[in-house]
This record gives structure tokens, C-alpha cells and sequence, in this order.
């Protein structure tokens, strides 16, 4: 036993019962706060007491002593623990709570000083909640858990899993340690979970922190990871599964461990993990994900993205649907062309259009419904809400009888017109209109739908009236003037006056309990069986309602594969709806993807910056951008003023490749697209100042790994790299950054700079074109036109720009008087004639030619049909090109 666990045990034993029991289950969930359920309200007790305090802004009080100190103690209400948990999940807490899982009375049983037995039902974290409350309803909340294991040849490899316990979504996929940041925040975690020793890994450590998610270390591996696999989804191989690699196995394992973890026996409707190829979606890595604002902005909010712009979808599943395609976009063009004729369908058949997603806005969030009903935390409402979904199935399913619609329409029509219509019926017959959120209190059922429900409600609700009906029979079998009354000591009983008692003695029916001066008291079996219903009523109309929810419940439950893939289809024609729905409303073209390395856009335009413009009742300047090569893409250097829009150019051609591939038509007259296979940008300037990075280290350390991970398929957007340094360090890493782009990487770039003299490379580069911002002088004012033409800029209008800023004006004049200077020393010797004088990229292009000429000695060896002596001949050549 450790140290600290021997101090807590002795603490323990001093302690009082109760809260012995407390640190007792504390210590076994040492990193969450405890909310420990003591009659309405959950309690905290300790360090979480404070904690919780603080963040909830609620006060902390003491409940007695332990050793010698006084307790910290605050608490919430039950009724409103969601509120509570809302706030503390939102500031990273996690959260165990821990129930009453006895009869007070049994504890009673067994002495005064006995405890109610207590223990943690689950482990509420960022992510794993599923109570609507606590979720945002547009966005996934995925965690992310992360594994690793060597390689064939020794090499790691990392499996990434991505669950979703709200909706059921379970993916998985591979990839190398230099792939790991990109992965990760494709999926754009709430929490990150990984083996305590992957977690104290410094580099690894540093990755999860650069997330943004909290993480969650796991004590120990997965163990026995197809097993655990195997043993959770109840089968006896994963052949089923697909081709899962040993990594996303491990991955998968890891999550399915965390599952089990923080849900406490509870099984949620998990889907079967499903693997993503590595190739087949659009690689971004986070600060390409950031500096495009994708799904939120820099700041973190939704609105200004270009989720926000794109997103208008009918449903919760759709909104989620859509940011998840914007996150991954496709790589394989045939996908690609199906979603966008699935679009052009819709934007054609504008009367669809509308019905679907008029019917589809009234439809609930069938996956989250059904996942909480799998972790026995549903209610009423969420079956109302798969029953409300079937049935709105197969209305949709009809809207598309009579129209011949393309495939990726057609399957998932043919799912919704084979919706459990028997399932949908039960549910509505079942059911009241209003069903409530929680099912605690009952009055959910209809009446009708059970007899025996509806005789304990009546005895419950209408005890007078079933009495006085009662009371009639007897004096009209009798013939007497009797009552029915009622007391502690004989319960119901029959009084009449005492002359006509005597004739009620002689019928077997009474029994006589009492006799008073004027009135003689009897029972009968019908009242002492009335005594016990009336008194059991409502315990056990409450008991038969949930006995109709726990079957409806079961019967769901069985059906959940085929409700979540109905889940999915919803989203997937919201989707495509909605898509179509954007194309018309901002007049978007539908875009051309293939193989090729083409890249051609004609009058492209920013779509988020468009949006803003529009609503001010101002247009948009759009522009072309011709990246298309012969063999390799083209480099656009692009130079001009700050303001003129050359962040806004290089930003819209990036997000018009990222919708193209995500199957959206574009913000465009016309896109020619050759399918991207990854997307860099460094765009903007931001530090690192809690890890000791200074802007121009961050705008680095972002450089470095798109020159290390650009192919010829990529789309590469730089802007101002250099800038952050002096001049000549500054104008040394861009001149080398473009060479090196241009030969080794011959990815699609755009490049913006300050840097003038780089316009110059042109005159050696073949594929190097030059591109400015158009400006003017006006009654020598400086005019924007955010045009974008051939050429280069002839000065950077900077000053003009400090003018615009309202810099005090002996500083604008002073500012003019030193630039003339400088650029007249600039012309005495400029630094263009160094392109003359320096070996342009002679080692770049001596590494690329020794490159090739090793690959095209290699490409002529079998080594299958070699001898020893053949063998290491071959070897020396090797050796000798290298």
C-alpha cells in the first residue's frame, strides 16, 4: 500500500461512518469531485467543496469535524444537478456522483449508526454526457483516445478512436507520429484519453495541451485489446469489423476501457468501430484548421466561421453531419461527384427541397434520444422522440416516390420508407401528446392503453367517487342508511345506526369491527382490498408506467442499429438539402474535381467575408486564381499593400478547395479543382508565450511542417513568411521557402509577401507567377480595389496604411522622408542583383537530381534476382550515388 493510501485509510478510521464512506469512495476517484447524494441534494465535502464552491459561485459552509479540523461542505440541489454540471464540465471539471443505492430503512436494519450503502453510478466528464442540458445540439462530442504499437518494422504507429456516446459514433484510424496533431484535430475532441505513460511523454503532452482538450490518463493499458473488443460488442471475432488495423484495435480498446470506465455497467448503443482510410479524406493539420476558421474562429466563436456561413440545416444530426464533412473533406473524387449530384437534385427540385426540409425541422434528435434511453438515462420524451421519427420516416420516404433521384438520395430513402411503422404506432398509442423529460413522476401513459394502469389511477385520483359508488351498492343491496367512513385504527369500515346493525350481522358479507352507542361498524372484503389498492395506488400506477416505458425501452433497444442508421440518413438528405439550399441563396456553382493537378477558379469569392458584405448591402470584389501546371502546380507570388485583401485571396482559393472536396457547390462562376490532398496555411501572426514561442518561432515552427509534409497534390497558402525577423534573415527563409516548394515539394501554392525582391525568382522559375493587388491613388488618397491582377507591386504602401490608422501626422511626414531615403540607397544596390550572383537553388536541384537518379536505380533491382557478389555491387553503386 502506498503512502498516501495508508494516510487515507488511517484518516478514514478516525473518521465519523458517513464520512469515512466518503473518503472512502473520494480515494477511488481521486481526480473527479465527488457529488455525494445525502436526500435531495449532492454534497461535496473537502478540497472538492472549495473547488466547487469557487467555480459555482455558491457558499461553502462546515459540517462537523475531522480530525480536529472543521469540513468544508457545499451542495446542489438533485432537481437542478444539470445546471451545476453544465458550469463545472464547461471549466474542465469531471465530475463522480455517487448514489443512494439502498433503503434508508435496510440501513437502519443494521444499527443506529449504519450508513446508507453509497456508490459512484457514473463519471460525468466533457466526453461522455448525453443529457441534452449539457450538450450543444449542432456539435459532436466526441472524445478522442489514443493508442500506439511497433510496427513490422519497429516503427510506432498510432491508433486514434473517436466515440461519440451521445449519438453512437465509434471511428477509428492510423496513422504516423507526424500525422497524430492532424488526426486529432479532425475530430476535434472534448477529451483526450491515453495510457498514463503515453500521457507523461513530453512531446506527446505537448500535443494534447495544443488541442485545447483536457486529458484524461488512463492507469493502465487496454490489456487484452480484440478481446476486450470482442467481449463488448458480444462477438466471437472481429472479422466483422473489417480490416482494422493492430493500432485502431488498441485504440478502440482504449476507448471501449474509458467507456467502462465512466459508465459505471451501463452499455451505451455504440455503433461498431469503423475505420477510416488514411487517403481518404482531406488532411488539415490544427493550425491550418485555426487560421481557416473552419468550424469556429480564432476567438472561439461559431459565428464568423465558415461553418456558421454554410450551415443551414434543418436539424441538430445535420448541423453535426455538416461540420464533420467540413472537418474531413473528401479525397476521392467519385464521392465527390456523387454528393454534388445529389445537390444539383435538389437545388432542381426546389419543391422537394422545401418539403424535406420542412418535415426534417420536425423531426428529434433521434440518436441522441436512443443513446440515452441505451444508458438507462432516457425519458418519456425521448421514446416520444423515436416515435415521432419513425413516423416522420416515412412521410419523407414519400415526398420521393414519384421522383427519380440519384443514388446517394435513393438508399437513403429506401432506409426511411422501411422504417418500423409497428414500433412508431405502439409508441403514439402508448404515449401522451406532452410526454414529460423525466420519467420519475409518471403521468406519461395514456389512458386506455392499460387497463390495470387506469383502475390504480382512478383509485388514486378518484378514491371519493369509487367510494361513494362503493357505499351506494352496499345500502341498495342492504337496504339500509350506512356510510363509509374512514380512520387510523380500522381503515375503511361501514357504519350504520344500530337498529338497522342488527340486520347486518346476520349476512356473512359484514363483518362487525365495532359497536358504538347509536352505530354499529362493520368491514368487508371489498373494503379491506379498497384499504390496501387506495393505499398502494399511486406506487403502483407509477410502478405500471414504468413497466410500459421499460417495454417500449426494450423494444427500441432492439432495433438500435437499424435506428441509428436511420439516424444517419436523416442527416445525410439534411445535408444534402441544406447544401443545395446555400447554392441558390449565394449563387454557388457546382465545382469540378478530379485526378488532375489542376487548379483553376474564376471569379472566386470569400464566402464568410462575402456573407458579411452582403448583409451590409455591399458586394463583393472577386478574383481568379490559376494554380494549373503542366506537370507540377503553379506558385502565385502575390504582393501589394496590407488592407488591399491579400489574406482574404489566399483564404477564399483555400476554403473554395475545402467545400469543392466536402461535396458543396462553391462561391465561385467556375472551380477546376484536382483533388487536394492536403491543405496548409500560415496565414495570420499569433504567439506561444506559456510555451516560450514568440510569433515569428510559432509562424516557423507552422512553415516547417508544411515543407515537410507538402506532396505535388497539396494546396499550400503562406502568407508574409519572414516578416517577423530582420530584413535579410526575413528575405533569406522566404527565397528559400519558395525553392524549396517549387522543386521539392511542386505542391499549389500561394505565397504573399512584402518582400518585393522575391518577385524576381520568376526569371528563373518556370512555374513562379507573379500576382499584385490592384491600387490607386485618388486626389492622393490611396484607393483599395481588392483586385488581383499580373505583375508585381512597385512599393508597399505601408506608410499610407499608418495614415489610415490615424498615426499622429509629424509621424506620417517623418516616416515618407526616411522611406525615400532608404529606397534611393535600396536602388545605389538593390538586392535583386543577387539573383544574378547567388546559385539559385543549385542544391536544391543537385538533392532533387541525385534524388531521382538513386529512385531510378533502385526501380531497376530485383532483389529476388541477385547474387551475393550482384547483391553488393549493387549496394556500392547505391552507396556511391548517395
Amino acid at each position: 500500500m502506498s503512502e498516501r493510501a495508508t494516510d487515507q485509510a488511517a484518516a478514514a478510521a478516525r473518521a465519523t461512518p458517513m464520512i469515512a464512506q466518503y473518503i472512502e469512495i473520494k480515494s477511488a476517484n481521486a481526480d473527479c469531485l465527488l457529488f455525494y447524494r445525502m436526500g435531495d441534494f449532492y454534497e461535496l465535502f473537502f478540497d472538492d467543496a472549495e473547488t466547487a464552491s469557487r467555480a459555482l459561485g455558491i457558499m461553502l459552509t462546515k459540517r462537523g469535524k475531522h480530525l480536529g479540523e472543521d469540513i468544508p461542505m457545499c451542495g446542489v440541489p438533485v432537481e437542478r444537478a444539470n445546471d451545476y454540471l453544465q458550469k463545472l464540465i464547461a471549466l474542465g471539471h469531471r465530475v463522480a456522483v455517487c448514489e443512494q443505492i439502498e433503503d434508508p430503512a435496510e440501513a437502519r436494519k443494521r444499527g443506529p449508526k449504519s450508513v446508507v450503502k453509497r456508490d459512484v453510478v457514473r463519471l460525468v466528464t466533457p466526453g461522455t454526457i448525453t443529457e441534452d442540458a449539457l450538450l450543444d445540439p449542432a456539435r459532436a462530442n466526441a472524445f478522442a483516445a489514443v493508442a500506439r504499437v511497433r510496427d513490422a518494422k519497429g516503427a510506432w504507429r498510432y491508433g486514434v478512436a473517436s466515440v461519440d456516446i451521445s449519438t453512437g459514433a465509434f471511428t477509428v484510424v492510423q496513422c504516423a507520429e507526424n500525422e497524430l496533431s492532424s488526426t486529432l484535430a479532425r475530430f476535434e475532441p472534448r477529451e483526450i484519453v491515453a495510457a498514463e505513460s503515453l500521457c507523461r511523454e513530453e512531446a506527446l503532452a505537448t500535443l494534447f495541451v495544443n488541442l485545447g482538450a483536457p486529458v484524461a490518463p488512463l492507469g493502465r493499458e487496454a490489456g487484452d485489446a480484440p478481446r476486450r473488443l470482442m467481449d463488448f460488442f458480444g462477438v466471437a471475432t472481429l472479422e466483422g469489423f473489417g480490416a482494422l488495423g493492430e493500432a485502431e484495435i488498441a485504440a478502440a480498446a482504449t476507448a471501449i476501457l474509458y467507456v467502462e470506465r465512466t459508465q459505471k455497467g451501463s452499455r451505451p448503443a455504440l455503433a461498431r468501430p469503423m475505420s477510416l482510410r488514411e487517403s481518404a479524406t482531406l488532411e488539415i493539420d490544427a493550425a491550418t484548421r485555426a487560421n481557416l476558421e473552419l468550424l469556429r474562429t480564432l476567438s472561439g466563436a461559431r459565428e464568423g466561421s465558415l461553418l456558421s456561413v454554410v450551415d443551414l440545416t434543418a436539424t441538430s444530426a445535420g448541423a453535426r453531419l455538416l461540420g464533420e464533412r467540413l472537418a474531413a473533406p473528401s479525397t476521392d473524387p467519385a464521392l465527390i461527384a456523387a454528393r454534388l449530384d445529389a445537390v444539383t437534385f435538389f437545388l432542381e427540385r426546389s419543391e422537394i427541397r422545401a418539403a424535406l426540409r420542412a418535415k426534417l425541422s420536425r423531426a428529434p434528435d433521434l440518436a441522441r434520444a436512443v443513446s440515452r434511453l441505451a444508458l438507462q438515462r432516457g425519458g418519456p420524451r425521448d421514446v416520444a422522440s423515436v416515435g415521432a421519427a419513425l413516423a416522420a420516416a416515412r412521410d419523407i420516404a414519400d415526398l420521393f416516390a414519384r421522383a427519380e433521384s440519384p443514388a446517394k438520395i435513393a438508399r437513403d430513402v429506401a432506409r426511411l420508407a422501411g422504417a418500423d411503422a409497428g414500433l412508431a404506432q405502439e409508441i403514439a398509442r402508448s404515449l401522451k401528446d406532452s410526454a414529460p423529460l423525466d420519467k420519475r413522476n409518471g403521468d406519461f401513459v395514456r389512458e386506455g392503453r392499460d387497463a390495470e394502469l387506469d383502475e390504480a389511477r382512478a383509485l388514486r385520483d378518484e378514491s371519493r367517487i369509487v367510494i361513494a359508488s362503493l357505499q351506494a351498492g352496499y345500502a341498495e343491496a342492504t337496504g339500509t342508511k350506512l356510510k363509509i367512513k374512514h380512520n387510523n385504527f380500522l381503515g375503511f369500515f361501514l357504519e350504520v345506526p344500530a337498529a338497522q346493525g342488527e340486520k347486518l350481522l346476520r349476512d356473512e358479507t359484514f363483518t362487525h369491527r365495532q359497536t358504538m352507542a347509536d352505530a354499529m361498524r362493520f368491514s368487508t372484503r371489498e373494503l379491506a382490498d379498497l384499504q390496501s389498492r387506495i393505499a398502494s395506488a399511486a406506487d403502483r400506477a407509477l410502478a405500471r408506467e414504468l413497466a410500459i416505458f421499460d417495454a417500449l425501452s426494450a423494444a427500441i433497444l432492439a432495433g438500435a442499429d437499424e435506428l441509428q442508421a436511420l439516424a444517419q440518413a436523416f442527416a445525410r438528405l439534411d445535408v444534402l438539402g441544406a447544401l443545395a439550399e446555400v447554392a441558390e441563396k449565394r449563387s454557388w456553382t457546382r465545382p469540378s474535381v478530379d485526378h488532375s493537378l489542376d487548379f483553376a477558379i474564376v471569379a472566386g469569392r470569400h464566402p464568410v467575408v462575402e456573407a458579411s458584405l452582403q448583409a451590409q448591402g455591399k458586394a463583393f470584389a472577386a478574383n481568379d486564381c490559376d494554380l494549373t501546371g503542366e506537370k507540377a502546380g503553379r506558385i502565385a507570388v502575390v504582393t501589394g499593400p496590407n488592407m488591399a485583401g491579400k489574406s482574404t485571396f489566399l483564404r477564399q482559393n483555400a476554403l473554395i478547395a475545402l467545400l469543392a472536396q466536402a461535396g458543396s457547390y462553391v462561391p465561385a462562376a467556375e472551380a477546376r479543382i484536382g483533388v487536394v490532398d492536403r491543405l496548409f496555411s500560415r496565414v495570420g501572426a499569433s504567439d506561444d508565450l506559456a510555451r516560450g514561442r514568440s510569433t515569428f518561432m510559432v509562424e516557423m515552427v507552422e512553415t516547417a511542417a508544411i515543407l515537410n509534409g507538402a506532396t505535388q497534390r497539396s494546396l499550400v497558402i503562406l502568407d508574409e513568411i519572414g516578416r517577423g525577423t530582420a530584413t535579410f534573415d526575413g528575405l533569406s527563409i522566404a527565397w528559400a521557402t519558395i525553392e524549396h516548394l517549387h522543386e521539392i515539394n511542386r505542391a499549389r501554392a500561394i505565397f504573399a509577401t512584402h518582400f518585393h525582391e522575391l518577385t524576381q525568382l520568376t526569371k528563373r522559375m518556370a512555374r513562379l507567377v507573379n500576382l499584385t493587388m490592384k491600387v490607386t491613388d485618388h486626389a492622393g488618397e490611396v484607393v483599395f480595389l481588392h483586385e488581383v491582377v499580373k505583375g508585381a507591386a512597385d512599393r508597399s504602401y505601408g506608410v499610407h496604411v499608418a495614415q489610415l490608422a490615424g498615426l499622429p501626422a509629424s509621424v506620417v511626414a517623418r516616416a515618407h522622408a526616411i522611406l525615400a531615403e532608404l529606397e534611393a540607397a535600396d536602388r545605389r544596390a538593390p538586392v535583386e542583383a543577387l539573383i544574378d550572383d547567388l546559385p539559385l537553388f543549385k542544391h536544391v536541384v543537385e538533392a532533387a537530381q541525385s534524388r531521382d537518379a538513386l529512385r531510378e536505380t533502385l526501380a531497376r533491382i530485383d532483389p529476388d534476382q541477385l547474387s551475393p557478389r550482384e547483391a553488393l555491387a549493387a549496394l556500392y553503386e547505391l552507396k556511391g550515388k548517395a
